[in-house]
């Protein structure tokens, strides 16, 4: 490694270590200064499709705009016809083209899910990304239409359901990418195997929160693995590709979402919160730069790949993110899209 790359590297650690100045606005700040950042070409996604859940507000509003602006068609997933249109005519009206098709669809209930599937599955010719970022607290424990705890469901399950749905089309777009955005918040939390429902522990919304992102970030990293090899052996004719999978998370960003969950925490560091553009940059270069399609299975905070742990105590072995990947399998209801692995 060059002495310069060396240098940078070692202030980049310095950040990350401090939290408080990687994961606020003087973190990215710092890290485009220190490794010059270029945006991405003006048709970088020319052509090609992208589907984000959640793009009414917040981080996955700014990635959409940003995806838009690139070129993209935007599929828009959320539950709300209102916002969905409100965000379709924004973008319609700003770049002058329809290319941002709304899928009402409520991440709570997996029916839903399937019915969004079934729509981009027959009406969507290739799917270059898809993004998970849709994601809520809930201030007390309640289960889901399917009987799953509704955080969970949201931030687990349906995105599950999602991906395994839209995999077939994913397989056959060349160079297809999955981007799950995940929360800082994680690194505190512990993943309790036997009670991912909360059916015993006293609940909390924040904590069950945090621990939803760390499965969520353990099946991206089962997906990268269980799909890594697949080329060719499936019984296919070994033209289709395995999608790329990473999770990245946005810091802290100032959105809707934080500030009604967190409203203590928010005002407390509101001066030191990035926008929602600066939380979703990662997003974009996740689905835009070649070199993020050089690397599956990773944590991504400003573009940089980042420990999954941080306290040796939440630490999830192989052999338990495996078991994570059963019990979701499980509670979809559904067979298995990669057993055997």
């Amino acid at each position: 490694m060059k002495l310069k790359t060396l240098v940078k590297t070692l202030v980049d650690d310095a950040i990350e270590i401090s939290v408080v100045g990687s994961f606020s606005r003087l973190g990215i700040a710092l890290r485009r200064t220190l490794f010059g950042w270029t945006p991405p070409p003006p048709d970088a996604l020319a052509g090609k499709t992208v589907l984000v859940t959640g793009p009414t507000s917040g981080l996955g509003r700014a990635a959409a705009e940003a995806l838009a602006a690139l070129g993209a068609r935007v599929v828009l997933v959320g539950r709300s016809q209102e916002r969905l249109a409100a965000v379709h005519d924004a973008l319609v009206s700003a770049h002058g083209q329809d290319r941002f098709p709304v899928v009402v669809a409520d991440m709570g209930s997996l029916a839903s899910v399937r019915a969004a599937v079934a729509w981009v599955l027959e009406t969507e010719p290739r799917l270059d990304v898809v993004i998970d970022n849709a994601g809520t607290i809930y201030a007390e424990r309640m289960d889901g239409p399917d009987g799953v705890e509704a955080t969970l469901a949201i931030l687990v399950v349906a995105p599950f359901v999602l991906i395994s749905g839209l995999l077939p089309l994913l397989r056959q777009t060349p160079g297809s990418r999955v981007i799950a955005v995940t929360s800082g918040g994680m690194y505190s939390q512990r993943l309790h195997l036997d009670d991912m429902q909360w059916d015993s522990e006293p609940f909390s919304g924040s904590r069950a929160y945090a621990r939803a992102k760390r499965a969520q970030t353990a099946l991206i990293r089962e997906w990268a693995r269980r799909t890594a090899l697949e080329r060719g052996t499936d019984g296919r004719d070994g033209t289709g590709e395995s999608p790329i999978f990473n999770a990245m998370h946005p810091g802290w960003a100032d959105t809707p979402g934080l500030a009604e969950t967190l409203p203590g925490f928010y005002r407390l560091m509101q001066p030191f919160l990035r926008t929602p553009e600066q939380g979703a940059d990662t997003i974009v270069w996740l689905a835009t730069d070649p070199a993020a399609s050089e690397v599956s299975g990773k944590l991504f905070l400003d573009r940089r790949p980042r420990p999954f742990d941080r306290i040796p105590s939440t630490r999830l072995s192989p052999a338990d993110r495996r078991r994570v990947w059963e019990t979701v399998v499980q509670l979809s209801g559904a067979p298995d899209p990669a057993p055997g692995r």
